[in-house]
């Protein structure tokens, strides 16, 4: 991960912006991963960088915009844009942007838990002393053997399509799964202590990867933004 300075320089940004249970999610995260796997350079195909966090306190667009706002001093000046989104208020804008009912998500892992790709459930945050919390409910041995399986927990099959069809351009040596016709996927995981990163969840062998790990789909709508990481 720290051969991305973009995604460093946001880790280090987001800490000193201290929004509760904040995470930068998603994408910028394993793609950093692909691109250090497959020897391309480590910011290569990342659009922007997902700050997910979560305030149930006040579920208002205007409380939301004003921390995007905050977001737009705190992380200018870098090469890619950086997406804040409260995953509190996801239910309110999800049915529309999508055509299926969210339910409230109760956390930021929780909402991670529900990421199209099994690959995508992947946060990290940088805690004092610069240690890393890494999130990953369903391991990390999927994101360093490049390989994608559907999580047809939430998100429609439309958006796991576009997505990896865009990635398998960007990364063709992925190994994509298909979407299944029906089923779910477990949640939750284990936490697990790795050096100087924590790990939430997954597999034990890949955590010693850690220290390398640390969308699309992007919708607007007049008045108010939903963005889903990928």
């Amino acid at each position: 991960m720290r051969q991305n300075q973009t995604l460093t320089e946001v880790l280090g940004r987001a800490q000193a912006l201290d929004l509760p249970g904040w995470y930068l999610v998603a994408g910028c995260v394993y793609q950093t991963v692909w691109n250090v796997v497959t020897g391309q350079p480590p910011e290569a195909g990342i659009l922007d960088y997902d700050l997910a966090y979560f305030d149930g306190s006040d579920l208002s667009w205007d409380a939301e915009d004003a921390v995007i706002q905050s977001g737009h001093d705190v992380f200018s000046g870098l090469p890619a844009p950086v997406q804040i989104r409260n995953q509190a208020r996801v239910h309110l804008w999800y049915e529309q942007k999508f055509g299926l009912p969210c339910p409230p998500h109760q956390s930021t892992e929780a909402a991670i838990d529900t990421y199209e790709a099994t690959t995508a459930c992947l946060g990290v945050r940088q805690e004092p002393g610069g240690r890393l919390r890494v999130y990953a409910p369903h391991g990390l041995s999927d994101v360093f053997n490049l390989v994608v399986r559907p999580n047809p927990v939430l998100a429609p099959r439309e958006v796991y399509e576009a997505k990896t069809g865009r990635w398998r351009r960007q990364w063709p040596s992925l190994t994509v799964l298909p979407w299944p016709a029906s089923g779910g996927q477990r949640r939750g995981g284990t936490s697990q202590q790795q050096g100087d990163e924590k790990h939430d969840g997954g597999d034990p062998e890949a955590a010693q990867h850690a220290d390398l790990v640390a969308e699309e789909a992007d919708g607007r709508r007049p008045g108010e933004e939903g963005h889903v990481a990928d």
